[in-house]
């Protein structure tokens, strides 16, 4: 019996041994490396960012920026024929074409500004403050109306009277009325007998007056043609002036507004009209009344004799010299034409 109980014993033994001999020859199952999961950093760095990014404050109120501006009278038209005849010339009138001169044929040339009063009463037409169909009738106005309708390009003016840089309306109505302001008035919607001492903000913006502009520069060239032996004056550009005043309200300067080249300017100043205080019946166009020279004006600079591109009250002083000095100008231009004949 026990030599039974010990041969089991040795067969339990040699039966154990050799199945950890076999679980130890088998190979080993390898562990997967974890990928990092994309859709897990993404989340976290959207969160991320999320945590960094302050939200808006839904209080704040938005900065309201205030733009200057002219208000321009809407031209209302008639609905009835207002006048006993048909006035369809108007209607119809196109500027002539200008005569042709050959580069090599400008024997002569000199340039000359000038200054327009509206208050002379050769002058008077520049103010003419009555309405028609196309609008007041005052010159500025018209000018006013078509760079608003973009029918004219205007040019600033502080860079150079070349016409090399244009300008918007914004920054015409800018120059000419001054951007809005901001200020401070008692607010008597919630603070009726003023006790609580509350205030509101209002924007304070300066109406233009079409009759502040007092004065035009007119830029225009002489030009001698040898083949028709003719002197020729060609307006190049227009500009209306403004009046600066010192603190005190005395007269400080004049400068100009923006430059208008007049041959742009031609076909539409043909429709205008220009008033005529004589004859109200035998009215001309405005392109007719600055070809035909119907406005009184001085000079103020001019290319004779002026290496320094000055104008005369830069080196003459005397209001009467000045005047004087212009006449002297006109004069040079006339000699040189009439020096050319022999009689």
């Amino acid at each position: 019996m026990k030599t039974r109980f010990i041969r089991l014993s040795l067969l339990a033994t040699i039966i154990a041994l050799a199945v950890g001999t076999v679980q130890a020859q088998a190979p080993t199952p390898r562990k997967k490396k974890k990928r990092p999961s994309t859709s897990k950093n993404t989340s976290k760095n959207s969160a991320a960012t999320t945590a960094v990014v302050p939200k808006p404050d839904s209080t704040a109120k938005p900065v309201q920026e205030f733009i200057a501006d002219i208000k321009l009278d809407t031209p209302r038209k008639s609905l009835r024929n207002d006048a006993s005849i048909e006035l369809n010339l108007v209607k119809d009138r196109t500027p002539l074409a200008y005569e042709h001169i050959r580069e090599d044929d400008a024997v002569y040339r000199q340039r000359v500004w000038r200054e327009l009063d509206v208050h002379e009463k050769m002058n008077l037409p520049f103010v003419y403050k009555a309405s028609e169909d196309n609008g007041n009738q005052r010159f500025i106005s018209i000018l006013l109306n078509l760079i608003h309708a973009g029918d004219v390009t205007a040019f600033n003016a502080t860079i150079d009277d070349r016409f090399t840089t244009p300008m918007t309306f914004r920054e015409i109505a800018e120059n000419m009325v001054g951007k809005p302001k901001t200020i401070q008035i008692p607010d008597m919607t919630n603070d009726p007998d003023g006790s609580k001492g509350l205030t509101k903000d209002t924007v304070i913006q300066e109406e233009f007056n079409p009759d502040q502009v007092e004065r035009y520069e007119i830029k225009e060239e002489w030009v001698f043609d040898k083949e028709s032996s003719r002197m020729y004056v060609r307006i190049l550009g227009i500009a209306p002036e403004k009046t600066i005043y010192n603190a005190d309200g005395s007269f400080r300067a004049v400068t100009p507004i923006f430059w208008v080249y007049y041959p742009d300017l031609r076909p539409f100043l043909a429709k205008y009209e220009a008033y005529n205080g004589k004859n109200y019946g035998a009215r001309m166009s405005w392109e007719e009344l600055f070809e035909s020279r119907m406005f009184s004006s001085r000079i103020v600079k001019s290319t004779i004799d002026n290496p320094g591109d000055n104008y005369i009250s830069a080196y003459i002083k005397d209001p009467i010299l000045d005047l004087l000095e212009g006449d002297d100008i006109k004069e040079k231009i006339f000699n040189y034409e009439q020096d050319l004949w022999s009689y």
